[in-house]
């Protein structure tokens, strides 16, 4: 039977606490936003400047600009289209491609970088508090105020320094364009902040209270995310094992090796050897979902077989650490297949799954089959966080086979019941709650 109801599930990425910090040129807006992270100690802070969102520049406009004579401080400058798409792609879990601006060259280069999976997301801008579509994505809004002196010197130095100006266009530009927009549209965004930082990362006290109520966001998400663990866990235990939950055959020859497998008396060397050979097959199983077409070969006696051969590219995705023991078996199988990492930790404060880590295939989501690794799943969650890794970069779900030697029904129904068109290829049933003993046994630590 199939699970017909797909349930929701949202990763604790899927909606990111967005902090927007505004001010003035020069006003300590990246240092502030940098003494933050520092404070608040997380590997899923990611910091986003406005600075990436300028325009691309027509030929005249360049001209003007080498000549310091093009207004980068009016609104007009930023593509807030652009950005707030961005945004939303953050909010949501999606991957979101940001452009790189070169002020050296006043153009947008032609690389992006890539933002995935931050929990907290810092945009800090001039502009961070201006357009309406930005404020409403914003969980906090702060304001770095600082004197106009100060800003000025630190602007010069930094153009001068980073990016190759001279001291007169500096000056010239500040007083054509960045003070009076700053009275203009800058300022007025110190309204609207919910908290008003002077003396930027000399205000301790400041820093410490955004900080606190950053940490209360996040620790009301994480209940979120657990609560939602939890029902979806009540609701794969009431139903049954889903059909796309493929139990290899249980012949002769895979219950003697699960017999190996299972026996503590069995020798390292044994249990890799026939752990390999079992990773074999669980591999041979799942590959029979890549889509093949008709091929045709002349045999060695000269005669003609109408065959099949793969019709797209195959890759495999290691949930780190435990999927690294399938790698031997895998390349017995698949000796070209394409690999990725994911690593995905549990909290043990808070038994929540974390993503710490992924490096993927390029052009994953024009693979015909992508296979996740891991040796055992038992409560589903972080099975599910990988899954949903996968589906944010494009991957097909139909196109996912998880597999796996040991897994309980409970955590397969969880998975499938969130994602139904994937496929969990399994050597062995087992209790939910079991220790990670496979992979210990395996790696022997």
């Amino acid at each position: 039977m199939t699970i017909n109801s797909r349930n929701h599930y949202a990763p604790p990425w899927g909606d990111a606490s967005i902090i927007g910090v505004a001010g003035s040129s020069g006003s300590g807006k990246t240092s502030l936003a940098l003494a933050m992270v520092a404070s608040l100690n997380l590997p899923w802070v990611v910091i986003m400047s406005m600075d990436s969102f300028y325009k691309p520049l027509t030929p005249e406009q360049s001209a003007a600009a080498f000549r310091n004579e093009y207004d980068f401080d009016s609104p007009d400058a930023i593509d807030f289209d652009v950005l707030v798409d961005k945004l939303r792609d953050i909010k949501q879990g999606k991957v979101a491609q940001i452009p790189v601006y070169s002020f050296a060259k006043h153009a947008r280069l032609p690389q992006t970088t890539t933002i995935y999976s931050p929990h907290v997301l810092i945009l800090e801008g001039i502009f961070a508090l201006h357009d309406q579509r930005v404020l409403d994505m914003l969980d906090m809004r702060i304001f770095a105020d600082a004197d106009g002196d100060l800003c000025l010197s630190r602007r010069l130095v930094r153009d001068v320094k980073e990016r190759g100006r001279d001291i007169e266009g500096c000056i010239k530009q500040w007083f054509s364009f960045v003070k009076p927009n700053f009275h203009k549209y800058v300022g007025p965004q110190r309204e609207i902040a919910d908290i008003i930082v002077p003396r930027g990362i000399e205000n301790k006290v400041a820093i410490s209270m955004v900080t606190d109520r950053i940490q209360k966001i996040l620790a009301h998400k994480s209940k979120l995310h657990q609560l939602e663990l939890q029902r979806l866990g009540q609701a794969a235990l009431e139903a049954p094992l889903s059909s796309n939950a493929l139990i290899i055959p249980q012949t002769n020859q895979v219950r003697g090796i699960h017999t190996l497998l299972l026996n503590p008396k069995t020798s390292r060397e044994d249990y890799i050897f026939y752990f390999d050979r079992m990773v074999a097959m669980l591999i041979e199983k799942a590959m029979d979902f890549l889509p093949y077409e008709p091929g045709q070969v002349t045999t060695p006696q000269g005669n003609m077989y109408m065959g099949l051969k793969k019709s797209a590219d195959v890759s495999a995705v290691v949930i780190l650490r435990g999927g690294s023991a399938f790698e031997t078996g895998l390349r017995r199988t698949i000796p070209d297949c394409q690999t990725g990492r994911v690593l995905i930790q549990t909290n043990w404060r808070t038994a929540e799954p974390e993503l710490h880590y992924r490096a993927l295939p390029p052009n994953i989501a024009q693979h015909g089959l992508v296979l996740l690794l891991d040796p055992q799943m038992s409560s589903g969650a972080a099975a599910l966080m990988a899954v949903r890794v996968l589906v944010d970069h494009g991957v097909p779900e139909e196109k996912i086979v998880f597999v796996t030697y040991l897994a309980g029904r409970i955590g397969i129904n969880r998975v499938l019941s969130v994602f139904p068109e994937i496929r969990v290829v399994v050597a062995r049933m087992g209790d939910d709650m079991q220790d990670r003993w496979v992979e210990t046994r395996y790696l022997g630590c």
